[in-house]
């Protein structure tokens, strides 16, 4: 027995660090699914009254006993964390060829982790309950902890906000990375093997469970998908999801008693009434991921404030139902999946703002009362929620484009960037590599005032405005060439473009392009400087703007010298050019 089972079951289970505002007052049908206290297949979740959740290792050793208990269930690796723990999953199939798959995972945000216990009751019906016609016409593949290192990691000052369980797990893994902002860039072990296993499985639906933060509010089980559907970049997939899905899912929830509702992110936690927003998503997240690649994936979103028992029979009542929906309507997914794959777009979104008016409204908003009160510990005013439920009219925020690329013929990668070429290779994104040199008239890229954001991620992102100029180049042997026409060509143009927010570019994967020119005497420099403001009118703007807005960069001779040589000429490849060029349509 594990030490969170062990303490539950001595009553000494650790106490949270804080009071969190009342529970609202629910019971509901799926409150049948709890095992009997004799069940010997209860989950340790149940048999601690949902008080705490296992640690991997009894996740492990329960899955086993299931395992070896039915002929429907087999548990297998498919990766090690950064620790060298094995990532598991779970395939619970009636044997055949060619059935879809449903995939479903835990814990990509270890304290968040109603998925793991709601898929663990889940398996144990369709094992050995009598719900094995789940799997009639589709196999559920189940992950149950996606971020092991992070979920063993585990302190009641994880999560806070969360109520229960007693101990929750981190956010991120062991390298302080979270997992759903690296589908895109893929630094972590765990992310890559997770795109490995999407690719293997190429599931139909991808289900990833979390609980939200924000404010308090009476729906207790909320989802959504990429750009909620509405700011999609792939429609048909999107479509079903908003048109199939979501109806089902709703339909089920609410039958067993609970309040779903498509996730509310709030534009302001400290006035709920502003609104909630809706907009676009990169593939740095598990739905942002799925709609680039064209996947339906859905973003469970369960409500922190809920009891965490009624968090996780909400979660077993929506997997369920989206098996039920992923089994009906398979075919027709499968032809969403591949329109959506044979599209081609020609621009990609890069940035949008809120707008203005309203796209929508919600009405009679299930909220939660609140007031205010002076904190000595912030010295400002600080909501304190009544578990008084109320309801209002809610504004929905959508958002309108700024700036959209226009995607190229085809990209090309210096063989050096062998790190950028791998990345792709493990997203299944199609290139090829020349055997000798081209020339071509390729559209190069400069960096304007590029700035270091602080490091996140475990990386220095980088933003910048572009200059785009067309020159004829020499590509090398062993240079790659990703062609923009192939069914990941979006999610190529996410990861190579340089305006995108999700770029290799943003991420500060090139970092040598913020390294100085060589120098040189500063009489030399000087007198480069010059003719260069002499003979080239957008040098001159751009440097006159750089004096004006930059007083310390003005009284700084050997900057401004530095500044002048780095714009000069062809003979400084590296710095503030970005090292991938586009090769234009029609050349």
């Amino acid at each position: 027995m594990t030490i969170p089972a062990t303490l539950a079951a001595q009553g000494t289970v650790p106490q949270p660090p804080l009071t969190l505002p009342p529970a609202l007052p629910w019971s509901g049908a799926s409150e049948a699914l709890v095992a009997k206290a004799d069940d010997p297949w209860i989950t340790p979740a149940e048999a601690s009254a949902f008080r705490t959740t296992p640690r991997y290792a009894e996740v492990r050793a329960w899955l086993t006993r299931l395992d070896a208990a039915s002929p429907l269930i087999t548990v297998q690796g498919f990766g090690r964390t950064g620790e060298g723990r094995e990532m598991v999953y779970v395939r619970a199939s009636k044997g055949g060829t060619g059935k879809p798959v449903v995939l479903v995972q835990g814990g990509i945000h270890a304290g968040e982790i109603d998925g793991k216990d709601a898929g663990l009751m889940l398996l144990r019906d369709i094992a050995l309950r009598g719900k094995d016609s789940l799997l009639d016409k589709v196999d559920l593949v189940f992950v149950p902890i996606y971020n092991i290192d992070g979920h063993d990691r585990m302190s009641a000052y994880n999560f806070p906000h969360v109520r229960g369980p007693a101990e929750k797990g981190r956010d991120a893994n062991a390298r302080n990375i979270d997992l759903n902002r690296d589908y895109a860039k893929l630094d972590a072990p765990e992310s890559r093997a997770m795109i490995g296993l999407i690719r293997s499985l190429d599931p139909i639906l991808y289900i990833d469970c979390h609980v939200s933060e924000g404010f308090d509010m009476q729906y207790d089980v909320t989802f959504t998908y990429a750009g909620w559907g509405t700011y999609a970049r792939h429609r048909a997939t999107a479509d079903w999801l908003e048109d199939r899905f979501g109806p089902a899912v709703q339909a089920a929830l609410t039958k067993a008693g609970h309040i779903p509702i498509i996730y509310p992110s709030p534009i302001d936690t400290r006035h709920p009434e502003k609104g909630i927003r809706y907009a676009p998503e990169g593939p740095r997240y598990s739905t942002g991921y799925g709609d680039f690649i064209g996947m339906p994936t859905v973003l469970v979103e369960n409500h922190m404030l809920k009891p965490y028992r009624q968090r996780v029979l909400g979660t077993y009542v929506l997997l369920e139902a989206a098996l039920k929906i992923a089994a009906q309507d398979a075919a027709r997914i499968a032809a969403a999946k591949a329109t959506d794959h044979a599209s081609r777009p020609d621009a990609l979104l890069t940035r949008w703002t809120p707008d203005p008016t309203p796209i929508g409204w919600i009405e009679n908003f299930k909220g939660v009362a609140f007031d205010t009160y002076l904190s000595p510990a912030s010295g400002r005013q600080e909501q304190r929620w009544l578990g008084k439920p109320v309801t209002f009219r809610m504004p929905i925020i959508g958002q309108r484009p700024t700036e959209t690329v226009r995607l190229p013929k085809a990209w090309w990668i210096p063989p050096a960037y062998d790190d950028v070429t791998e990345r792709l290779r493990l997203h299944g994104i199609r290139f090829e590599t020349i055997q000798t040199p081209r020339t071509l008239a390729l559209d190069r890229v400069r960096l304007i005032d590029p700035r270091l954001s602080q490091p996140i991620e475990g990386r220095y992102p980088i933003t910048a405005r572009f200059d785009h100029q067309v020159a004829e180049m020499v590509m090398p042997e062993g240079s790659v060439r990703v062609p923009a026409d192939q069914p990941l060509g979006l999610l190529a143009a996410s990861l190579l473009e340089p305006e995108s927010q999700d770029s290799f570019l943003a991420w500060g994967f090139f970092p040598e392009m913020l390294g100085p020119a060589p120098s040189t005497d500063a009489f030399v420099l000087a007198a480069l400087g010059e003719r260069l403001l002499a003979t080239d009118p957008a040098v001159k703007r751009r440097f006159d703007e750089k004096l004006r807005a930059e007083p310390a960069f003005a009284a700084d001779p050997d900057a401004r010298l530095a500044w002048l040589y780095a714009q000069a000429g062809a003979g400084h490849p590296y710095p503030l050019r970005y090292p991938i060029a586009r090769e234009l349509g029609g050349e």
